[in-house]
């Protein structure tokens, strides 16, 4: 195998990206009282964009970053996140380079 000469840095991909943000958020927290007895904190670990963030004893959704990759609805073993696309025009459009 040949040494990988170029490392991506994964903030850098993500860097390229562009998003129209919506007013308002396609994530929700159905039941906040279950994430506060979530002892795993799956969503705050599995999300790339770490979308998910606990704070002062509170789950934070910046939905503003979101990739739209689903990972956060999947890894809920509550089934506590509401998870829907973005309204049609807003969202994250992918960039490759």
């Amino acid at each position: 195998m040949s040494d990988i000469k170029n490392k991506v840095n994964i903030d850098d991909k993500l860097f390229l990206n562009i998003y129209n943000v919506d007013t308002a958020s396609h994530l929700a927290i159905k039941d906040p009282k279950i994430c506060e007895n979530c002892r795993e904190k799956i969503c705050t670990h599995i999300c790339p964009a770490h979308v998910y963030q606990w704070k002062d004893g509170h789950i934070i959704v910046s939905y503003e970053g979101c990739l739209e990759c689903g990972a956060c609805r999947i890894c809920c073993s509550h089934d506590n996140i509401d998870w829907k696309y973005p309204r049609e025009g807003f969202g994250i459009q992918f960039r490759m380079a």
